[in-house]
C-alpha cells in the first residue's frame, strides 16, 4: 500500500475516513451521520467502525468513522493501530482503490497518526502471488491511502515508521513463501537483494566453512536434505565505533519434517514457517538498517532443512558442536536447538556482542503453555528480561517470562555425552531453553524467545490477516530504540 500526504482532498475521493477518539465525533460531520452513528451505538471504542454516506461537493461519498478509544489509555498506540487496521480490514477488498484519511480537524499528534498508518498498512498486507483464479470481489483493491491536512511532522513520523512496517512485511513474505521457494540458499539470496545498497554488510558461511569451524550440531540437522545449510549474518554498524553490538539470532529451519523422528502427516505443511525466528531477525534488521538506527546490531540466522534420508542423522547419534560440547541426539525433531547451539556460539566468538537474544519457533510445548497470545521468554539477566517485556507491551509483540534453573538443567544430562537434546516428560520448553543456555558464555546477558505460537495465525488478528504475523520484528526494533538509541 502506498501512503501519501496532501493538504487538499483529492477530487476523485470516494471513501473518506475519520479517526475518532471515544465520545468525540468530528464537529463538521453531517447530522445524518451523527444520528446514524448514535443509532448504531458507535462510541469510538478502539477498532469500532461505523459506515455511512453523505453528499460532499455534489457527489455521494462513503464515510467511515473508526474508533481510537480513550485519549489517555495506556495502550494508546496499540488502539490507534487497531483503528487503522479496522479500516484496512473493512475496505481491503471492497472495490475502493483509495482511502482518504481526513485529519485536519483532529487533535492527533504526528506519532499518533503514524500509529494509525502502521495499523492500516500492516493489516492491508496480503501475499497473493500464487493465487491466479480469485474472483474480483476476493482481490485486494485498496492500493493508496491519502492523509489530508496532517502537519509536516506527521510525514517525518510516518517515514520512520514505514521502515519498521517494511521489516514486518519482509518477515511475513519469508515466512509465507513455500519451502520449495525459500530454502537456505534462496533465503540468503532474497536477503542479498533486499539489503543491497542499504549500508549493511552480509556474511555467509557455506557448509565447507561451517565444517571447518566444527559446527557439527547445525550441520547434522541438514544431513538428510539436498539443500545445503547456511549461516547468514547481517551486520549494521550505525552506533559508536567500538561499541559492542547487540546480537539477534534466529532459528531458520526452512522446512521441518522432523527428520528420522518424522512428524505426523496432517499439519506438516505448516512447517514451512519453522524459520519464523530467522524471518523475524531478517525483518528486524531491514527495519533497523532502513531507518538508520544509531546502534551496532548483528542479525545471525542458522538456515537448514530437516529431511529424512539415507544420510540423515539418527536418534542416538552423538554430534560435536562448535563449542566442543557433545550432544546425544535422542530426537531429530528437536532440531532447532541443535541449529541455535552453533549459531549462538559463532555469534559470540565472531562478534563479541554485549548481549544476545534468540528467536525461535522452538517447541510445541510453548503453544500448550501460552497459546497464541504471548511468546515465551527465558533469560539469565533481569534487566534484559524487563526490557524485552516492556518492548513487547509497547508493540503488541507480547512476551511472558518463563523460569530457568539448575533442577531443570539436570533433565538434559546424558549418560554418554555432555547433554541430550530432549529432556524427560514435562517442561519441554524449559529444557529446550536450558539446552541453549549451555552455549552462552559466562557473563553474557542472554534471552531466548520461543515464538512457536505467534509467528503464524489461523485467523485474522489485530494488524494481520490469516497467515504470517511478522511477530518479533517490532519487538527487536523497539528494544534497540529504547535501550541503545535512547
Amino acid at each position: 500500500m502506498h501512503i501519501q500526504f496532501s493538504q487538499t482532498r483529492p477530487q476523485t475521493a470516494r471513501l473518506l475516513a475519520y479517526v475518532v477518539d471515544k465520545g468525540k465525533l468530528p464537529e463538521s460531520l453531517e447530522r445524518a451521520l451523527v444520528e446514524g452513528a448514535a443509532a448504531a451505538r458507535f462510541k469510538g471504542n478502539a477498532g469500532q467502525l461505523f459506515e455511512g454516506f453523505a453528499e460532499r461537493d455534489g457527489a455521494i461519498v462513503r464515510i467511515a468513522l473508526v474508533g481510537a478509544g480513550d485519549k489517555g489509555d495506556d495502550a494508546r498506540a496499540i488502539n490507534l493501530e487497531k483503528a487503522g487496521a479496522a479500516l484496512a480490514g473493512k475496505y481491503q477488498s471492497s472495490g475502493e482503490t483509495e482511502l482518504v484519511l481526513e485529519v485536519a480537524d483532529s487533535n492527533h499528534s504526528a506519532a499518533e497518526l503514524a500509529s494509525v498508518l502502521t495499523g492500516l498498512r500492516l493489516r492491508n498486507w496480503r501475499y497473493d502471488i500464487y493465487r491466479t483464479r480469485m474472483k474480483d470481489e476476493q482481490k485486494v483493491t485498496l492500493e493508496t491511502a491519502t492523509v489530508v491536512g496532517a502537519p509536516k511532522a506527521a510525514e517525518a513520523a510516518w517515514a520512520e515508521a514505514a521502515h519498521v512496517v517494511a521489516g514486518v512485511e519482509f518477515a511475513r513474505e519469508l515466512v509465507t513463501e513455500p519451502a520449495n521457494i525459500i530454502y537456505p540458499e534462496s533465503f540468503v539470496d532474497r536477503c542479498r537483494a533486499r539489503f543491497e545498497g542499504t549500508g549493511a554488510h552480509l556474511v555467509v558461511l557455506d557448509e565447507a566453512a561451517m565444517e571447518k569451524l566444527g559446527m557439527g550440531s547445525l550441520l547434522g540437522v541438514g544431513l538428510g536434505s539436498e539443500r545445503e545449510s547456511r549461516i547468514l549474518a547481517i551486520v549494521w554498524n550505525g552506533g559508536n565505533p567500538g561499541d559492542k553490538p547487540t546480537a539477534f539470532v534466529g532459528k531458520g529451519v526452512t522446512f521441518d519434517t522432523g527428520g528420522i523422528s518424522i512428524k505426523p502427516g496432517p499439519g506438516m505443511w505448516d512447517m514451512k514457517w519453522d524459520m519464523g525466528g530467522a524471518g523475524a531477525v531478517a525483518g528486524a534488521m531491514l527495519a533497523l538498517v532502513g531507518r538508520k538506527a544509531k546502534a551496532n546490531v548483528v542479525g545471525i540466522m542458522g538456515l537448514v532443512e530437516n529431511m529424512p534420508d539415507g544420510k540423515a542423522q539418527r536418534p542416538g547419534d552423538v554430534v560435536t558442536s562448535m563449542s566442543g560440547q557433545t550432544i546425544e541426539v535422542l530426537n531429530t525433531d528437536a532440531e532447532g536447538r541443535l541449529v541455535l547451539a552453533d549459531a549462538l556460539h559463532w555469534a559470540q566468538e565472531e562478534f563479541q556482542p554485549a548481549r544476545v537474544i534468540d528467536f525461535a519457533t522452538l517447541t510445541g510445548a510453548m503453544i500448550i503453555a501460552l497459546g497464541n497470545e504471548h511468546g515465551g521468554m527465558f533469560s539469565n539477566d533481569d534487566t534484559l528480561a524487563n526490557q524485552l517485556l516492556e518492548a513487547g507491551l509497547a508493540t503488541g509483540d507480547k512476551l511472558w517470562r518463563m523460569p530457568l534453573g539448575a533442577a531443570y538443567d539436570k533433565l538434559i544430562d546424558s549418560p554418554i555425552a555432555d547433554m541430550k537434546n530432549i529432556g524427560d516428560k514435562g517442561a519441554g520448553s524449559i529444557t529446550a531453553a536450558q539446552f541453549l543456555q549451555r552455549f552462552i558464555a559466562d557473563g553474557t546477558p542472554w534471552a531466548h524467545c520461543d515464538i512457536a505460537g505467534t509467528v503464524w495465525s489461523d485467523k485474522p488478528g489485530q494488524t494481520w490477516g490469516k497467515g504470517a504475523t511478522g511477530y518479533g520484528v517490532r519487538l527487536m526494533d523497539r528494544l534497540i530504540a529504547d535501550t541503545v538509541e535512547s
